[in-house]
């Protein structure tokens, strides 16, 4: 599976962004957003089930950012609202190695296929 990232920009602090990443084929496996800061580990940002019903969020991004799907185009999705500087990073969208059902993983390892990530930058 490949997949592609897009969306990403400068906006300033309070601003909103909508991130997208197209698998190159049918996922029935979770998927999930990732970011990076500079001089920082990957860390979990959000997690999808294959079929929408069921999704998690780190507590630093809860109630700002919403994350859904589109099976029939194959696309994740990562609305993000009420952004902050510290929202600052390289976002990777990625889809799980194995199916989960209704409990996406929350963890970088369960994760096989990435995409290329995509930068965000808030301004303060």
């Amino acid at each position: 599976v490949q997949l592609q990232a897009s969306g990403g920009g400068l906006v300033p602090a309070g601003g909103s962004l909508r991130l997208s990443c197209a698998a190159s084929e049918r996922t029935f496996n979770g998927m999930g957003w990732f970011r990076q800061a500079p001089g920082k580990e990957r860390v979990f940002v959000a997690s999808i089930s294959w079929s929408g019903d069921s999704s998690y969020y780190a507590n630093s991004v809860k109630g700002r950012f919403t994350i859904s799907r589109d099976n029939a185009k194959n696309t994740v999705y990562l609305q993000m609202n009420n952004l902050k500087p510290e929202d600052t990073a390289v976002y990777y969208c990625a889809v799980e190695s194995n199916y989960s059902g209704s409990y996406p993983s929350v963890f970088t390892y369960e994760y096989d296929y990435w995409g290329q990530g995509t930068q965000v930058t808030v301004s303060s």
